[in-house]
């Protein structure tokens, strides 16, 4: 019989993580015949002025603006603006190749997106058949489809949630007594060391910290040849403690970002081999 694979569970945030610039940069705001910058600096200020969640309000913005603007916001719509969403290079290619390496070391990969973008965008983008669950901010649709109000907003507190929904199997979003439930630790279907978190900066410090903390690994990317910041923020967050790795947001073959990865892989498959060989003693 063969052997069961040990399980990994990689999770990204989206946004400047595994695409170069917000979601809705790229198609959605040119549609509403506005400045991206326009449109962000009118979220924060609405913000500040409401003392309200900034992911809240750029949804509600989005809504408002595609009124205006004559727009459709129906999920399909929506889903549809995600074709349009570039990807950092080799992101296309990585699933596959990372999915068949971890067969190869029987390790069972499994991806995750914690995000606080549009779910219907990411659900829409080339890469959207990938992943296992897609937790991000979501609308709430009426009965012709079109969306009406937020029904979940996902921010850099919220995101943790997420991590111990998929440490404990509880993958759904309105269900809050499985993943508040005790279950012992060597029950939970992927344990905190088998996970990957990759980020790309402040607003993923909770979600870095808690999966280093419990023996996962998490890696900060950055933009490949940034004039300034991006890097910086990276190697920060390794000298404080934050993250286990800091590397270019390319994830062609042989990138520091696919090494990376192939290396705890082989991590994760020598200490799943150890602890067979201790069961038999």
């Amino acid at each position: 019989m063969a052997r069961k694979h040990a399980p990994l569970a990689i999770c990204y945030d989206f946004d400047g993580t595994l695409s170069p610039g917000y979601m809705q940069n790229f198609d959605f705001i040119p549609k509403l015949g506005m400045k991206t910058g326009d449109f962000w600096s009118e979220v924060k200020k609405l913000a500040k002025d409401q003392h309200g969640d900034e992911i809240l309000i750029y949804m509600g913005h989005m809504l408002r603006k595609a009124d205006q603007a004559g727009v459709s916001v129906k999920r399909e719509a929506i889903e549809k603006f995600g074709e349009g969403i570039e990807l950092f290079d080799g992101v296309e290619g990585w699933f596959g190749r990372i999915n068949d390496y971890g067969r190869q070391k029987e390790v069972n990969v499994q991806h995750f997106i914690i995000s606080s973008g549009l779910r219907e965008m990411i659900r829409g983008t080339k890469i959207g058949k990938h992943f296992a669950e897609v937790f991000a901010s979501g609308f709430w649709y009426d009965h012709e489809g079109v969306a009406r109000f937020p029904a979940l907003g996902v921010n850099y507190t919220t995101k943790t949630q997420f991590l111990f929904r998929i440490n404990k199997g509880s993958h759904e979003v309105w269900d809050k007594d499985k993943v508040n439930s005790y279950i012992p630790p060597d029950e939970r279907p992927i344990p905190f060391k088998n996970m990957v978190f990759f980020g790309d900066g402040e607003t993923d410090i909770p979600c870095f910290r808690l999966v280093k903390d419990q023996g996962g690994h998490s890696v900060a990317v950055y933009k490949p040849r940034a004039k300034k910041g991006g890097k910086g923020v990276a190697e920060k967050l390794i000298e404080q403690g934050r993250v286990n790795f800091a590397v270019p947001a390319n994830y062609t073959e042989g990138s520091e970002a696919d090494q990376t990865i192939k290396a705890i892989i082989d991590k994760i498959a020598a200490d799943a081999a150890l602890r067979r060989l201790g069961k038999k003693e």
